[in-house]
């Protein structure tokens, strides 16, 4: 199983239906236009940033407890970035120390549950792929979602660039599994098949590497 990870407009979708392809297998995307709680969230961040992020765990615990269950399947998000998401958010004073205390303990408690519910205790890889702050503003942009463009609320510039800046962190700490870093910026593989292929190359030889390891 493969996890990947990076900031809004990195690509994650669009690299999870390459590996997808690549390694004949299922891939698992992250509900968005179905998600009737993310247009709230960006209308008042601060009443329901709490409610999106519950609904984003619950769903991502669904989706990587029934990725575990088979061989090569692909998730476009995972339950291990959760964190970093809702933390933001509640540092900027969007959350309660509550509701921080119960998503704690409930995120807790669903990582503590995975090892059961499979037998598999973690992703073989995690592939977060890194952008810089113009290329995630170019491809917000580019997506079109009004109520994520910074036009709709110029707040989301600096929430954006913390965001953004925060991925980082996280990457470096993020132990749970083997993982590599693709440069978004370097391989343009939303747009570029040559780079595409590249990237593809990359992660099927660090999953060789793993299996050796293993």
């Amino acid at each position: 199983m493969i996890v990947l990870a990076g900031t809004i407009g990195a690509g994650k979708s669009s690299l999870t239906k390459m590996l997808a392809a690549h390694l004949d297998s299922q891939a698992f995307f992250e509900p968005v236009e179905e998600n009737e709680v993310l247009p709230l969230f960006y209308q008042d961040p601060k009443k329901y940033a709490f409610l999106l992020q519950i609904y984003f765990l619950n769903r991502r615990f669904a989706s990587i407890k029934q990725a575990l269950k088979a061989e090569n399947n692909v998730l476009d998000r995972s339950i291990y970035e959760d964190s970093l998401l809702f933390h933001l958010n509640a540092d900027l004073g969007r959350a309660t120390a509550t509701e921080v205390q119960v998503y704690d303990e409930l995120l807790q408690n669903m990582l503590e549950e995975l090892p059961h519910t499979s037998q598999k205790k973690s992703p073989d890889l995690l592939v977060h792929i890194r952008v810089s702050f113009a290329t995630m503003l170019e491809r917000i942009e580019k997506r079109g979602r009004d109520f994520e463009q910074i036009s709709f609320d110029p707040k989301l510039y600096a929430y954006y660039q913390e965001l953004n800046r925060r991925y980082d962190a996280w990457y470096e700490t993020y132990d749970a599994s083997p993982k590599i870093q693709i440069d978004g910026d370097v391989f343009n593989f939303v747009e570029d098949e040559q780079a595409a292929q590249k990237v593809l190359q990359i992660i099927e030889e660090k999953l060789k590497e793993i299996r050796r390891v293993a």
